[in-house]
């Protein structure tokens, strides 16, 4: 239970934090044109002028931040010290220590308007099966080929972490975001929705003059 600082805090903050764990075949999206399952489906009754911040694709999994902050977007993903976001990365076979290293040290990947990239140097650590995941494909073929890294990346271009493995020939079959610097996803159940005072929010995330 939340100690009474931290609901008076709550209560007289301007703007909402929360982090949930975005399920598989979901779009990070409140609105869409398109025949989509959208966050609005999550059994929770948000503030006005919720937003998502740091997308993830319809079928990656894992934490996501929604506020009501504006600012947010700038202060995390656009200013001038880059911030660490964490994957759970399964694939295809097992990866060799030589596509280990190619995936380190940078591979070419394709991005907008189809022009080649060299993706930065990043980390990525052969991990073992992680336990405890909440499973969503039946046909996910658990005991099939395959291998789990642990990628952490400063950047985010559109599809990046599946380029950049399918670029050494493993076929991203799930991919899960566990933290975002220090805020991270932990055991909460996909769908769930965790509120987060904001000075924590920050702090966590390693933004510093926010105000």
């Amino acid at each position: 239970m939340a100690s009474l600082s931290a609901i008076v805090s709550m209560s007289e903050q301007k703007h909402h934090y929360y982090i949930i764990n975005k399920p598989y075949n979901m779009v990070s999206q409140f609105i869409s044109p398109d025949k989509v399952r959208l966050l609005g489906a999550i059994d929770f009754t948000f503030p006005e002028g919720i937003h998502a911040i740091g997308r993830l694709d319809n079928l990656s999994e894992g934490l996501l931040i929604l506020t009501t902050n504006k600012k947010v977007t700038k202060l995390l993903f656009q200013g001038e010290v880059p911030h660490k976001r964490t994957y759970l990365v399964r694939v295809k076979n097992l990866v060799s220590p030589e596509s280990l290293e190619r995936l380190r040290t940078g591979v070419i990947i394709t991005i907008k308007d189809g022009a080649d990239y060299l993706t930065p140097p990043c980390d990525v650590e052969l991990i073992e099966d992680p336990k405890n995941l909440f499973e969503h494909q039946k046909d996910l073929r658990l005991y099939a080929p395959h291998c789990w890294l642990s990628m952490t990346l400063t950047e985010g271009k559109f599809h990046q972490v599946r380029k950049m493995v399918a670029a050494v020939n493993h076929p991203c079959k799930r991919l899960i975001r566990v933290s975002i610097e220090n805020l991270e996803l932990g055991d909460l159940a996909p769908g769930a929705v965790k509120e987060i005072e904001e000075h924590t929010f920050f702090e966590l995330l390693k933004i510093r003059n926010w105000n």
